[in-house]
């Protein structure tokens, strides 16, 4: 049996958002992608407050730093402060290669950081890295 897994993958680009879901589904068509516009959604759907929109664990986060009406960091931020989120796996895919913004993301705890124009033709060592993930991870019972 496969183990279920859903990213959240927070996100403002359109074409970027469709590129990665592709991406996913190619290597593991089973994995689970809710995709939010800006990281206040995000907060929202982890929490529940979306509605249809909802995220099952175990899950993982695809964040975006550079978005409007709540970025990245403010996004880290407000999980890493709350007992209840503040051990989510979020990776950073962004198209920030600046060294305060890789050096502040892994102030927050982040699990990797990644640049979007480096990840292109290698996103399958990402989606082989969740594949990873989903398999290692137990299920809280």
């Amino acid at each position: 049996m496969t183990k279920k897994m859903s990213v959240l993958l927070v996100e403002d680009d359109d074409v970027a958002a469709e590129s990665v879901v592709r991406s996913l589904k190619k290597v593991s068509p089973e994995i689970k992608v809710v995709i939010a516009e800006n990281g206040k959604i995000a907060l929202d759907i982890i929490r529940g407050a979306k509605g249809a929109l909802k995220i099952e664990i175990p899950y993982i986060v695809l964040l975006d730093l550079n978005m409007p009406v709540m970025n990245g960091f403010e996004f880290l931020e407000k999980i890493r402060r709350s007992e209840a989120y503040r051990d989510i796996v979020v990776f950073i895919l962004t198209t920030s290669n600046e060294d305060g913004d890789r050096s502040k993301a892994y102030d927050h705890n982040v699990a990797g950081y990644m640049v979007k124009s480096a990840v292109g033709p290698q996103f399958s060592k990402l989606s082989s890295l969740l594949e990873s993930y989903r398999n290692a991870v137990e299920p809280k019972g």
